[in-house]
């Protein structure tokens, strides 16, 4: 998969949701969804990361930063990214802890232990335009800060 299309995407199931902004990711029983690229790396640039949002969400996402990256776009921590097909804002962070998280990348590239890949995390905003680390973000939940999540 990597070698045709530059990269792959690993979902991790668990809790998430399909509507930024609704109340249905604050429930603390289940473990929290998320994706990730694995091949971005190989092209020179963190690898993606996004957390609580459905397969088909995330692999739209990924897919189309992807394409980006291949084409020569840097996604930059602190950028704005807009997309035609999805209603959402997404705004890269770096991952303090990557390899916590993406352990079939690190595994991919061969990472001694203890050492990963960097990772961006996607964060987007919810229904109103807030990000998570704005007062009023209506699904903290779904989007811990970075550094606060682990696989």
């Amino acid at each position: 998969m990597v070698r045709q299309h530059g990269w792959f995407i690993q979902y991790v199931s668990g809790r998430m949701c399909d509507r930024p902004g609704c109340d249905c990711g604050d429930a603390e029983e289940d473990e929290l969804a998320f994706a990730y690229t694995i091949g971005l790396f190989g092209l020179n640039h963190p690898e993606l990361l996004i957390l609580g949002v459905p397969p088909q969400t995330a692999s739209g996402v990924l897919n189309d930063l992807g394409r980006r990256v291949k084409a020569g776009q840097a996604l930059l921590p602190g950028s704005i990214i807009t997309f035609q097909q999805w209603p959402h804002r997404i705004v890269p962070e770096q991952v303090p802890n990557p390899a916590e998280i993406v352990l079939g990348a690190n595994g991919y590239y061969r990472m001694a232990p203890g050492t990963s890949v960097p990772v961006l995390q996607l964060s987007y905003d919810d229904e109103q335009g807030r990000f998570p680390w704005q007062e009023g973000y209506s699904a903290p939940g779904l989007q811990p800060r970075p550094g606060e999540f682990r696989a």
